[in-house]
């Protein structure tokens, strides 16, 4: 398996560009520069030594010795042992509302960016659990597989947003069914279902689902993202915000008394979020609560490292570049190598 153990700098690679257009900019103003002094032909005569291929290859070469640096310092990396490795854990799979009423601002900065941190903080805690994220509004799709990677998991929630759910609406039941249906098949594993959500619109039947979960023995535990009194839903910059066909502007409540019947009906816990973190701490005790079982996971334990040879063609290429005079060598004069 290959990596890079530092792949960051592989955004280093946007200056090649910038540094190419910067080049054809330089020559571009020194060719216009020499045009004051005469005709082109004129100057070639007046300047023999001159030779304006060797000037374009000095450029690629240290062109390319600065993209095989990159590589260098993002450290290339192949695995060199696969072992399976026995981890003490749980499975949780997340299933996140994005549903436009979750942009109300009645929690800080607003509920979808509260659930975000919040599962980004709760996600820190994991060592050796599996977590999976669902995301539903209308319909529910699978962002994240169950997975340990909890890296990746962090990379996919921050760019989570109402449109990359097309259909509108709170499908709980269909977010709760396919949580179900996203666990590993390892029966000695516990698992759990975290449903985030202000519960309103609900469409489906989200209790029988969690009924469903609980009887296979996967406790349904509920956030309750926002407050009851409710707030507008922001639509676009400014103070512009989402109204009905009567030009009244839409108040989106926590429906809190359905969240409480699906955590009952899950056999969960159900814990209205704030501006403080006791969302998060009830989450972290009910997930300490469970019993933690030997998952197997295939990991790449070893890698050796693989700069040696590219550094080696940096070091070529710069020797090259070095000895690339940017006029012709008068001994060498007759030698046409780059004519």
């Amino acid at each position: 398996m290959f990596r890079f153990a530092h792949p960051e700098y592989l955004y280093l690679l946007f200056i090649l560009p910038l540094l190419l257009v910067f080049y054809i900019y330089a020559l571009t103003w020194k060719k216009r520069a020499l045009r004051k002094y005469g005709s082109p032909a004129l100057l070639r005569t007046l300047m023999p030594e001159a030779s304006l291929k060797r000037q374009y290859l000095k450029f690629w070469l240290l062109l390319g010795a600065i993209c095989v640096m990159i590589f260098v310092i993002a450290g290339p990396q192949f695995g060199s042992k696969l072992e399976t490795v026995k981890r003490q854990g749980v499975e949780i799979m997340i299933c996140l509302d994005v549903s436009n009423s979750m942009l109300a601002e009645d929690v800080a900065p607003n509920r979808l960016e509260k659930s975000k941190q919040m599962l980004s903080r709760l996600t820190d805690g994991f060592v050796n659990d599996k977590v999976g994220l669902i995301v539903f509004a209308g319909d529910a799709f699978t962002q994240i597989p169950i997975t340990s990677d909890y890296i990746s998991a962090r990379m996919f929630l921050s760019s989570i947003h109402p449109s990359m759910v097309s259909s509108q609406g709170t499908a709980i039941g269909a977010a709760i069914n396919l949580a179900l249906r996203s666990f590993t098949p390892n029966e000695t594993t516990e698992k759990t279902i975290i449903l985030i959500t202000d519960g309103e619109n609900h469409e489906d039947d989200a209790i029988g689902a969690a009924t469903k979960a609980a009887e296979k023995g996967i406790k349904v535990n509920i956030v309750g993202m926002g407050q009851p009194q409710g707030a507008p839903i922001p639509v676009g910059m400014g103070n512009n915000f989402l109204k009905d066909r009567d030009g009244q502007v839409v108040i989106t409540r926590l429906n809190e008394q359905m969240c409480q019947e699906i955590a009952a009906a899950g056999k969960g816990i159900y814990v209205r979020a704030d501006n403080t973190n006791s969302a998060l701490k009830a989450l972290q005790n009910e997930i300490e609560k469970m019993n933690k079982s030997e998952v197997d996971s295939h990991v790449y334990s070893e890698y050796d490292e693989q700069f040696q040879t590219l550094a080696w063609i940096v070091l070529f290429l710069l020797i090259a570049e070095f000895f690339t005079l940017d006029r012709k060598n008068r001994i060498f004069r007759k030698v046409k190598l780059f004519s």
